[in-house]
């Protein structure tokens, strides 16, 4: 299950990157959206409500190459909150598109990378839920051990997609019934499965997972404002 790598942030928003000797320039926050070789998917024109992006993820690369773009992230709704809420009603869901990869060689060489595959989707998912979520009765010190350990829990669970864990649920991807793999837990619920060229996570909280539909973006622009 190769799930990860180093991410770059790719939140909605202008961010800006120090130029020695000039003025800063902006930096297009959809750049590493666009440098993806597979297509991005979201909730479907279902979704009426607020879109914003996400992180993307890049792979391992060889010396002297750019690293390829794995994964990333779009987001529906309210955006994860930074700091703990006493109450917490934010309502969100958040669809991770995983690109296709064969087993290959690492960027140093020395091992094997597995392919990715649907435990890779739901890995992705079950961490950006836990990552999402901020028990208000943890200050920050405990809300890392809770993490850590919560997140040791996600990566067994997506290893485990048969298990008694998840169930099935079927859902709409390009308009045409697909079908998941599903939980719930207190915190949320999580699904993977597949779409055509890309695998699909999903996380949500506030928002049920059985009335959602997934699309390819044909245009980011939506995800791209505040």
């Amino acid at each position: 299950m190769d799930a990860t790598s180093s991410a770059v942030g790719a939140g909605a928003g202008t961010a800006t990157t120090p130029v020695v000797g000039a003025q800063a320039k902006p930096v297009d926050p959809l750049a590493p959206y666009l440098a993806a070789d597979f297509p991005w998917y979201g909730l479907d024109e279902g979704w009426t409500g607020r879109r914003w992006l996400g992180q993307v993820g890049a792979g391992h690369s060889r010396i002297g190459e750019p690293a390829a773009v794995d994964y990333g992230s779009l987001g529906h709704g309210d955006e994860p909150a930074k700091q703990a809420e006493v109450r917490d009603v934010r309502r969100f869901a958040v669809v991770v598109t995983v690109a296709r990869r064969p087993g290959r060689r690492s960027a140093d060489n020395t091992g094997t990378l597995e392919a990715t595959s649907a435990s890779s989707a739901a890995w992705l998912a079950g961490s950006g839920l836990l990552a999402a979520t901020w028990p208000g009765q943890l200050d920050r010190t405990l809300r890392q051990d809770w993490l850590d350990q919560q997140t040791a829990l996600a990566w067994d669970l997506a290893d485990d997609l048969e298990g008694p864990a998840w169930s099935s649920l079927t859902l709409p991807v390009n308009g045409v019934p697909q079908p998941f793999r599903y939980r719930e837990s207190e915190y949320g619920w999580v699904l993977a499965g597949e779409a055509p060229g890309v695998l699909l996570g999903a996380y949500g909280r506030g928002v049920s997972a059985y009335g959602v539909g997934f699309t390819a973006v044909p245009d980011l622009a939506g995800y791209n404002g505040r």
